[in-house]
């Protein structure tokens, strides 16, 4: 992945691997491709963990402030938000990235986090670029869309 081709790009940066942290890169990036761009999604810090292998399933829901600092709300928390989702005909985390992956979204996956944490390149689900910051944003900044999500 370089400069952005002869396509506009866009670019979504994801550093959380909660519900909320997850789905706003891989819709986005989706609906980039669909509309005729290019999409990557960063993966940093905690996100990382997104494109792990068997990772996907173990995603859950935090609820802000006072409610998700009570033991066990997390939990309950994840199985309400997934009811809602499922009642939506959202698809899972999972179904998602395989559908990203079709569509042509590139997953890329921090250097610097990635040796930070000991992953390891088989680690990571099918299809993952790992790339230090400076190379993203060498890619990034020529990108019509660069968002932090």
């Amino acid at each position: 992945m370089g400069t952005c081709d002869l396509k506009e790009s866009a670019a979504f940066i994801t550093s959380k691997d909660t519900l909320d942290g997850v789905y706003p890169g891989l819709i986005l990036g989706i609906n980039a491709c669909r509309i005729g761009m290019s999409a990557s999604v960063f993966y940093t810090f905690m996100g990382i963990n997104v494109i792990r292998k068997g990772w996907a399933e173990k995603i859950k829901f935090h609820p802000p402030g006072f409610m998700g600092a009570l033991p066990g709300m997390s939990s309950v928390a994840t199985w309400m938000m997934k009811q809602k989702m499922g009642k939506a005909n959202v698809p899972s985390v999972t179904d998602l990235q395989e559908v990203a992956a079709i569509e042509g979204v590139r997953f890329v996956a921090c250097r610097m986090t990635v040796d930070m944490m000991g992953i390891k390149e088989s680690d990571f689900i099918d299809g993952v670029t790992i790339m230090t910051a400076e190379e993203f944003l060498r890619h990034a900044k020529d990108c019509k869309i660069l968002l932090y999500t």
